[in-house]
């Protein structure tokens, strides 16, 4: 009885951990680029810089690890080898927050363990782990008695690291499926509040989506929206007292080629502006397109903006830039620090739409809008297409996360 309840108890233990490692990896591998942000700054505070060229892929393979180990754990699959990498892996990680929560280094204030859906602090990172250490050493001591498993789970076990990996690559090759940046679609710029609005903005606004299920209306937030079984309504925007209202509003800063902030031609009508974050990565194919597709924001009717982390003199020294792309850039570029182009859109040369200061939507690079697709946006409800693109991408990340545990739990 003894014998059968510890060996139960081992289980629920590595089961715990499985779930822990298998979110972490899923939330990293959902924003690669986020990932290895954070992996820039723990390269940066270990002193290790001449790694930075490799942060994104190292954090890619050691998110893609992670999910995967914890895969493994779930399901039982070669459970002598998995603890042993596992409780390596919570060693080390361990002895590294340990460190992080001792100094607190001002380019890691968190952690990234969950990406960006869940931020910790140092020193919350470390109990993390202290109590995984703790189930560990529960689950996995001695490196031994830990049974024999059915064959089916190895089956699901690789269906699941397979579908696993193919969600890397789609991650590596579009934008995240559901954004955490404070750049989401639906929130406001900061620079849509005019300096001349005699209004009392003491206030916070806030958007509130109304549905109507069955004659009954409700009131929705933006990340709580209903399921497809509501029908759209309208949107109203209430003032929450107490607030500043500058305080829930990103600021999108870009300058012109003397210096002079234009934040303010980006919250006028339909805005349609390209991010190029590293431009130095761009080649001659990549130019000619950002400036096919400006070109035809501009016919369809948008304000086009081409915002590049760079000064004027290293843009116009860009050998990359075919003379026919510069020629048509040029009165639409403007310049922006390479932090606030990454947290924007996570493409490098990917657009972003948005609507009287509102974002709406956000394209990979290899994603733009056709000329033909701009000119129906114009004619689009922007706030209706804000939450059915939202609301679809959202689906699509449960749905994926659902399957992988459904598969896990019920093979």
């Amino acid at each position: 009885m003894n014998n059968v309840f510890l060996f139960r108890l081992r289980r629920l233990c590595a089961f715990l951990i499985g779930v822990v490692f298998l979110l972490a990896g899923i939330f990293k591998l959902l924003d690669p680029v986020g990932a290895g942000l954070v992996m820039e700054g723990y390269f940066r505070f270990f002193h290790v810089t001449f790694l930075l060229p490799t942060a994104k892929a190292t954090a890619v393979v050691l998110a893609l690890a992670e999910a995967i180990l914890g895969a493994a754990m779930i399901s039982g699959v070669w459970r002598k080898q998995v603890a042993i990498i596992a409780t390596a892996m919570i060693v080390f990680f361990t002895v590294l927050t340990l460190f992080l929560a001792i100094f607190n280094p001002v380019s890691l204030t968190d952690c990234g363990c969950f990406g960006e859906v869940i931020h910790l602090t140092n020193f919350q990172t470390f109990l993390k782990n202290l109590v995984l250490l703790a189930l560990a050493m529960t689950a996995f001591l001695p490196f031994k008695n830990f049974g024999k498993n059915r064959k089916r789970k190895y089956v699901s076990f690789g269906i699941v690291s397979a579908s696993i990996i193919l969600f890397t690559v789609y991650s590596l090759t579009s934008i995240p499926l559901v954004d955490y940046t404070e750049f989401t679609p639906g929130s406001e710029l900061l620079a849509s509040i005019g300096d001349d609005d005699e209004e009392d903005v003491s206030g916070n606004y806030k958007s509130t989506i109304i549905y109507e299920k069955n004659g009954q209306e409700g009131a929705f937030d933006l990340d709580r929206l209903p399921d497809s079984t509501w029908t759209y309504v309208r949107t109203e925007t209430i003032l929450i007292n107490g607030a500043d209202i500058e305080d829930n509003k990103p600021a999108l800063s870009f300058t012109d080629s003397s210096g002079n902030y234009q934040d303010e031609r980006a919250t006028y009508g339909n805005v349609l502006a390209v991010s190029v974050y590293d431009p130095a990565k761009a080649n001659g194919t990549f130019w000619t397109r950002i400036a096919d597709a400006l070109d035809g924001a501009k016919a369809a009717g948008f304000t086009p903006l081409l915002l590049v982390s760079s000064t004027k003199e290293q843009f116009d020294k860009l050998p990359e830039i075919v003379p026919d792309a510069h020629s048509r850039l040029v009165g639409s570029t403007y310049f922006a620090d390479k932090k606030t182009l990454v947290t924007l859109n996570r493409s490098n040369g990917g657009a972003t739409w948005f609507n009287d200061g509102q974002l709406i939507r956000k394209y990979s690079h290899g994603r733009i809008p056709s000329d033909e697709t701009l000119l129906e946006m114009t004619g689009d409800d922007p706030t209706e297409e804000m939450l059915r693109s939202s609301t679809k991408s959202r689906l699509r990340f449960q749905g994926f996360a659902l399957y992988v545990f459904a598969l896990l739990l019920i093979l």
